[in-house]
């Protein structure tokens, strides 16, 4: 049994989040964490909220709420929507955690005791109207890279782009909108990420099996103009981890936060921490994924993740864990994703443009957007999000193809043999042609699930319902009855076998539909098919089971017109 550690790109807690964010982490990672536990593995799947910084401040500041007030509230509302789309964490924690707080202020430690942390005197913006100093997301304008005329002082959204506040054109306050902006002097911690770039550099060429999304984006921050620089850890802010040097006070740093990219990654180790406290678990048991002296050294870790996210996850986090000089458990693969665009431009929390998970909700249950958002995956290249392929991949894919499967054989049977799988006939010719075919397509799903190719799998698993449909429709059980009534139960058995195949392999895509398959089998028998000669028979004659309701509606071109026009502005 291996040991997978799964973490997802942990969401900032302002305002739930759109279908973009989604597909970018939490989703696939989920996938993967479905399919190796289906597999037998043990799973350690981890994420949490980002709440420190000034997205949350902001966030806050609007609803008219105390910062650690809105905060657990949001928490609260974006992990209730993460179990309504089946989003299977082993823990959902808090970046404002007590574990969090103590374990950014230990590195800090370590890595100043290492000579990786220089303290820099340096100009930063300073709001007269605001009567506060403009760290990075304070600070809007135009970016100097791509003339993107929303660019935040920390990155360009837009091309991604690292950014200083100062680097920005036209400057204004995020807070006030005010342009009465000066420049004045501040001291702050930098980790000397350059001192790091050689082995940071050796580290990722040891990742062969890495995206080329994510290589490229690590390789180009590190030898683009001046290569990797210096990063500042700290901010003038009053919400976040109190910079100290493990428990020790830092001369010269009262009153400041480190910046949230610095103890954000540092929150899926603290994660695993809160997940043994919350439940009276020993040390022992979160270290043994996150300490290689402590057992973590077969631990397979895997990080999903958008594009913006990977500069941090492959350069400050690993920096940070790398020069900290512990043994410490790093990545072994990262998964990073392109953007989903929304029907003809992008999504984005801040400007409300596009369906975001609640909306979505409230719509459709949570499977028919996990199947469209998995099959459509951006892998490769950005991909988009439009009705009228919605519409079309959910009523040919789960309902035509699935769900009419399912359909068509649970009720045949009733009607010609009752709610029991039927005694009689052996496989013949046709039905072991499927078995061998069937073979053949779940050991490359297996493949493509491995190497979590998320569209690839999902057009395997597609592949593999329609492989049964054929096999239906060319049987005819129908038509076989009327001459042979053995030979057609024979069919039937097989066909009834083929739901919970399906239930069993489809789980990590739509996992409700697989448990209602499985409930309309009256089984709990979700073992891996590796043997699908022996799969096909797991129920045996006289086992019995229901007709479930239907498994997926079709959506019809007047829901889709209602939507598209609904969801055309921006949420309010």
């Amino acid at each position: 049994m291996a040991r997978i550690l799964i973490t997802s790109a942990i969401p900032y807690i302002n305002g739930i989040k759109h279908l973009g964010n989604l597909i970018g982490s939490q989703l696939p990672a989920d996938l993967y964490a479905r399919y190796q536990r289906g597999r037998g593995n043990e799973v350690m799947f981890l994420c949490a909220t980002d709440e420190h910084g000034t997205p949350a401040e902001l966030a806050a500041a609007k609803a008219e709420k105390p910062i650690a007030e809105y905060c657990a509230e949001m928490h609260g509302v974006q992990l209730d929507i993460a179990n309504r789309f089946g989003l299977s964490f082993d823990h959902f924690g808090r970046s404002s955690s007590d574990q969090n707080k103590r374990l950014t202020q230990h590195f800090a430690g370590k890595l100043d005791e290492a000579g990786l942390i220089r303290e820099v005197s340096e100009k930063q913006v300073y709001s007269n109207t605001d009567g506060r100093f403009l760290p990075d997301r304070y600070i809007e304008g135009t970016c100097p890279n791509c003339g993107y005329d929303r660019a935040r002082g920390d990155q360009c959204e837009n091309c991604t782009k690292q950014l200083d506040p100062t680097d920005l054109i036209d400057p204004r306050s995020a807070i006030s909108g005010s342009t009465d902006l000066e420049v004045r002097e501040t001291k702050h911690l930098y980790l000397r990420q350059s001192a790091m770039k050689d082995q940071l550099d050796a580290w990722i060429d040891s990742k062969a099996d890495w995206p080329i999304l994510t290589t490229s984006i690590a390789k180009k921050w590190l030898h683009d103009g001046d290569g990797l620089r210096d990063r500042g850890i700290t901010r003038d802010l009053d919400w976040g981890v109190p910079v100290k040097k493990g428990d020790q006070d830092w001369p010269g740093m009262e009153g400041k936060v480190f910046y949230v990219w610095f103890d954000a990654p540092i929150e899926y180790i603290a994660c695993a921490k809160e997940w043994a406290d919350s439940t009276g678990k020993p040390d022992a048991e979160w270290e043994r994924w996150w300490r290689t002296d402590k057992g973590a050294d077969d631990v397979r870790y895997v990080q999903f993740m958008g594009k913006d996210n990977v500069p941090f996850h492959t350069l400050s986090f690993p920096a940070t864990i790398l020069g900290s000089g512990e043994p410490w458990k790093m990545v072994d693969h990262l998964k990073s994703f392109n953007y989903l665009n929304y029907d003809g431009g992008q999504f984005s929390t801040s400007q409300g443009r596009g369906v975001f998970m609640d909306q979505a909700l409230e719509l459709l249950p949570a499977d028919y957007w996990r199947w469209w958002l998995l099959s459509h995956a951006p892998e490769s290249s950005d991909s988009e999000f439009t009705w009228e392929n919605f519409q079309q991949s959910v009523n040919k894919d789960l309902a035509d193809v699935l769900g009419n499967f399912v359909s068509r054989i649970t009720k045949f049977c009733r009607s010609k043999f009752g709610e029991a799988v039927p005694e009689g006939g052996v496989y013949g010719e046709r039905e072991n042609a499927l078995i061998l075919e069937l073979t053949r397509r779940i050991r490359a799903y297996e493949g493509f699930m491995e190497a979590m190719e998320v569209r690839k799998s999902a057009q395997e698993l597609r592949a593999i319902w329609v492989a049964g449909n054929e096999y239906l429709q060319a049987a005819a059980p129908w038509s076989t009855f009327k001459e042979n009534p053995e030979q057609a139960a024979a069919q039937v058995r097989l066909g009834l076998n083929l739901i919970r195949l399906y239930a069993v392999l489809s789980a990590p895509f739509i996992p409700n539909a697989s448990a209602r398959m499985l409930s309309a089998m009256n089984t709990l028998a979700t073992d891996w098919p590796d043997d699908v000669e022996a799969a096909l028979n797991a129920l045996p004659a006289g086992h019995a089971f229901t007709v479930p309701d239907v498994l997926f509606a079709k959506i019809t071109d007047d829901q889709r017109e209602d939507w598209q026009a609904r969801f055309a502005g921006t949420r309010g």
